[in-house]
């Protein structure tokens, strides 16, 4: 036995489940040194040191869940453990998380070059999955530092916070200055946009053989349509809850947004556009109309796993505030006819952790105007599009096209999104049959509630692998951190 021993671990019987096919496959997969090394449909167990049976579940490669943020609410360090947790139980092994400065997050301003390396040694040891930042250059001394952080770091992905300019994380402000630390001279305005674009667009240039993976993201609201509507929705006591948040922040908003993004993109030739969290049916068909018009931009629509799941009459109420909001079931549907079409490219979960003491006021915790944005969500990605795509004719293989190898090919995250000799040897085993209901109590994350409380889904996350290493299996997960960062430049 000891002459074929090849494998450090061979996972036996997996349907498997690949992006670029239309079929699933029952097949062994063979892992050496973190990698898929053979994949074949018999493999003799003598050949391994150790054998997992997969009895005939679905292995879909590990999620690349390119939408997180970690660390905005609780302390970094803290929040990587937990949530990264939550993330190795719904099958998520990639955690592309955004980070700036400002208030939340390190409530540090000044510089990147003294604020990224404690972002970086904060999550050192921390994360059960591997994981990576996309950056948000928020002052005028940022944006000439987009090179340095792309070749001592790789950071290949930056982003426009759309709105920050005059309108605040969770209602109205007047206070941006504050609120992003930057000099009272400086402004987050769309001229600001414009450098960046610029920025991006030299650092293509600099780098021909890595400009496909450098790309910018926008979230994409316009603050003077924000404070407009905020007041006029305030004076209307008709309007409450999860509802009057949504029109507050109107989808027009969102397409009026996007038309301008899509326009200084053209004007600086930034050719790598992400389109984040569209939440509407305006937002979705600006973001098409925009495609057409500039047909040299490489645009990519993404859309959030609470925008598919939840409505504005979700009983989970004020727990579901999130930006851009939660939406009426005609967007909803809209959005899933969208990805249905191919008109989105990746799903994420936008996942924020916020504790429910932090989340809602104590003194009137039904005032959605006083409860903070966001939510975490990242162990009911797969989960949830499993259930509901498939309910709505998805495949297997869609699913894994969009929460797998889209996220990692934009990002050039070359060994992640697939099931394939070479590749990293992330797999996620899911029950397509297992029916469970949400419960806010048994997720690993720290916050406490969630806004899925009390939803039926259908496609229950067994086991997941992280390089070959088993860091969640039936409902527990294993061992101490092993997530790596992932340096996503060559220089």
């Amino acid at each position: 036995m000891s002459e074929t021993l090849v494998l450090d671990r061979l996972i036996k019987n997996v349907r498997v489940v690949r992006p670029d096919r239309s079929s699933v496959d029952r097949l062994d997969l063979g892992i050496k040194d973190g990698k898929f090394s053979q994949i074949s449909p018999e493999i003799s167990p003598d050949q391994a040191k150790e054998v997992f049976d997969a009895q005939n579940l679905l292995g879909f490669p590990g999620v690349v869940d390119a939408h997180m943020h970690i660390g905005i609410y609780q302390p970094l360090d803290q929040d990587a453990v937990t949530e990264s947790k939550a993330a190795a139980m719904g099958g998520v092994t990639t955690s592309l998380n955004y980070i700036r400065t400002g208030q939340y997050y390190l409530n540090k301003g000044g510089s990147y070059k003294d604020f990224f390396p404690e972002v970086l040694a904060l999550s050192e040891g921390n994360f059960f999955v591997d994981y990576g930042y996309h950056i948000a250059p928020i002052s005028p001394q940022h944006i000439d530092e987009m090179q340095w952080l792309f070749e001592q770091h790789g950071v290949a992905s930056f982003k426009i916070f759309m709105f920050y300019g005059g309108y605040g994380l969770h209602g109205l402000s007047e206070q941006q200055n504050l609120f992003l630390m930057i000099n009272k001279e400086d402004r987050y305005d769309f001229a600001h946009f414009e450098f960046i674009m610029r920025s991006l667009s030299q650092l293509r240039e600099r780098y021909p053989t890595m400009q496909e993976s450098i790309s910018l993201s926008l979230h994409c609201e316009v603050a003077d349509i924000l404070n407009a509507y905020t007041k006029i929705v305030q004076q209307d006591s008709s309007l409450t809850g999860l509802n009057a948040y949504s029109a507050a922040r109107p989808p027009h908003s969102e397409g009026l947004a996007i038309c301008i993004a899509s326009y200084l993109a053209h004007e600086t030739n930034c050719v790598n556009i992400n389109l984040l969290h569209l939440s509407s049916r305006k937002a979705v068909e600006a973001a098409l109309m925009m495609q057409t018009t500039f047909p040299h931009i490489n645009f990519k629509r993404e859309v959030t796993v609470g925008h598919l799941l939840l409505d504005v009459d979700a009983p989970t109420g004020k727990w579901a505030k999130v930006n851009p909001p939660i939406r009426p079931r005609a967007d909803v549907e809209y959005l899933w006819n969208a990805v249905l079409q191919n008109q989105v490219d990746w799903i994420v979960s936008d996942h924020a952790c916020c504790s429910a003491e932090q989340k809602a006021s104590f003194r009137d915790p039904e005032n959605i105007w006083l409860a903070k944005s966001g939510f975490g969500g990242t162990e009911y990605l797969l989960s949830g599009i499993v259930s509901e795509g498939s309910k709505r004719g998805m495949s297997y293989n869609q699913i894994a096209k969009l929460l797998c190898w889209n996220p990692a090919q934009r990002f050039g995250l070359f060994e992640k999104g697939d099931i394939a000799v070479g590749y990293d040897a992330d797999l996620v085993l899911v029950d397509p049959n297992e029916t469970f209901v949400v419960r806010a109590a048994e997720s690993e994350s720290q916050q406490g509630y969630t806004p899925f409380e009390g939803m039926e889904l259908t496609g229950r996350v067994k086991s997941t692998f992280l390089r070959g290493n088993l860091i969640y299996d039936r409902g527990q997960v294993l061992g101490s951190p092993l997530g790596r960062y992932l340096k996503r430049s060559h220089c």
